[in-house]
């Protein structure tokens, strides 16, 4: 059940006016079970591995914390964190470490000898990744005394469960998500307005932008090796619009969803095209929650910034090559995590002489070229993120390289048809609606114009829904991820 599909708005829909209707004590059962029956549609036998992936954080949680101080609470914790990472190395890494191991062995096998390593074959579960990594943090947070172990089990269940954040994120962490359970919630206008508010927008990025630009993205990345220089040079720049808009659309729709039934989640995308440094789009605007994951759990731990130089960079890329093949079990994302991690330590070894230019420049020159840079830098990475494989993204990269001298020529003949226009269109209304947000926060300023501005705000974003959406078109990216 996708969030832009009718049968998910109306079962919601459906869920919220029960949901209030219940006393405040029957509200988080009454959301236990509707994220299960969430989930079970994508494929009913799912639900075993959330309900293992519960089971198994609550029970070690309630041991860590028992044995916080004493000997073995190490290695219990270590034996807590496999328990989870098991789920994802059998879906998601042992087909792809048997396929490596097999490409490695090839040349020194014998013509004609096959080398039969296990693969499983399976299909990897929606969300498996986002669930595991909340039960992780879970362990490590009663692990170092940060949080009790949760002892009620329904509450912990919802919290792992809950499905505005079940397949894609936020990865929200215990500590918050579990108070405001306790507490439990109440209606407050508010909150529900900026639900709603979160929802129409992220409905907006998803149905009209995101899944608009998709024909183009797969018009050029489909058999790259047949298509125009100028058709993959516009696959490209709009691929770095629909992932955003794709991804930022579910966390969008995620937060709103939660905060219309009272809940309050993380921020997971703050207008990450706007980032001056490839350090500043990944610590602070894309993928917040995933990020600050990394950073507490493995950057952290690997010593931070508190080692030798060599040893700082070192960590840098580590953690960039982990969210690489979290991503996903190909070599394009150990490659598009590796640039990511060679970003930053440029950008960090580069530190004196990026202070020495800036001082010299105007500061609003120095953004702009640093807003730039950065984005044509995370653009790059992204012909590996979205090619299939090493070879289609290369053969993406050179045709473009080779074409350069051309291409304003071949931009001047290509074909502006309408389609192509309304997605130019699109993006420009999506920029000039994030400069409005980076300045004074959208909804903010929208709440302090007339009410009649307010209403023809929401309207045409409805306009567009009904007029120009791709309803159910596609699923979200990071579903699969």
């Amino acid at each position: 059940m996708q969030f832009n599909s009718f049968t998910f708005l109306g079962f919601f829909a459906g869920l919220a006016a029960v949901y209030y209707a219940l006393p405040p004590r029957l509200r988080w059962p009454l959301l236990l079970v509707s994220s299960y029956y969430f989930y079970s549609q994508f494929r009913l036998g799912y639900v075993l591995l959330l309900a293992y992936s519960t089971l198994a954080a609550y029970g070690f949680g309630l041991t860590l914390e028992r044995r916080k101080g004493k000997p073995g609470a190490g290695r219990l914790l270590a034996v807590a964190i496999a328990a989870q990472l098991v789920l994802l190395i059998a879906f998601k890494y042992v087909d792809f470490i048997s396929d490596t191991l097999a490409s490695a062995l090839s040349p020194v096998m014998q013509p004609g000898d096959a080398l039969a390593l296990p693969r499983l074959g399976w299909l990897l579960p929606a969300g498996l990744s986002f669930f595991s990594f909340s039960a992780m943090s879970y362990v490590v947070d009663i692990y170092r005394g940060l949080i009790p172990a949760e002892r009620h089990l329904g509450r912990f269940a919802l919290y792992i469960a809950f499905f505005p954040k079940l397949v894609a994120g936020p990865v929200e962490r215990a500590g918050p998500f579990l108070a405001q359970v306790t507490a439990g919630v109440r209606f407050a206008l508010p909150t529900f307005t900026f639900g709603l508010q979160l929802l129409l927008w992220g409905l907006f990025k998803k149905v009209v932008i995101a899944d608009r630009l998709a024909d183009f993205v797969n018009a050029g990345f489909t058999d790259p090796g047949f298509q125009s220089p100028i058709t993959l040079v516009i696959a490209v720049y709009f691929y770095a619009f629909q992932i955003y808009c794709d991804f930022s659309g579910y966390s969008d729709m995620a937060i709103g969803l939660a905060a219309i039934l009272g809940y309050q989640l993380m921020e997971n995308f703050r207008r990450p095209y706007f980032s001056r440094s490839v350090a500043e789009f990944w610590s602070q605007r894309w993928h917040i929650s995933l990020m600050r994951w990394f950073r507490d759990y493995l950057y952290i731990p690997l010593g931070g910034n508190r080692v030798s130089r060599p040893r700082w960079h070192a960590n840098q890329m580590i953690v960039f090559l982990v969210s690489g093949l979290w991503h996903g079990a190909n070599l394009t994302f150990v490659i598009w995590g590796a640039l990511n991690g060679f970003y930053q330590v440029v950008h960090h070894m580069l530190g004196g002489a990026r202070k020495a230019v800036a001082a010299r420049l105007p500061s609003v020159l120095w953004g702009v070229f640093g807003i730039f840079l950065t984005f044509h830098l995370v653009l790059f990475s992204w012909i590996f993120f979205r090619a299939e494989s090493v070879a289609q993204a290369w053969t993406i990269i050179t045709k473009i390289w080779v074409s350069l001298p051309i291409l304003p020529m071949l931009a001047g003949a290509y074909s502006w048809t309408a389609p192509f226009r309304l997605a130019l269109g699109l993006i420009v209304v999506l920029l000039l609606v994030e400069v409005v947000d980076e300045f004074y926060s959208l909804w903010s300023w929208l709440a302090r114009r007339p009410i009649g501005l307010r209403w023809c705000f929401y309207y045409a974003l409805l306009a567009c829904l009904v007029v120009l959406g791709q309803w159910g078109m596609s699923k979200f990216v990071y579903m699969q991820f």
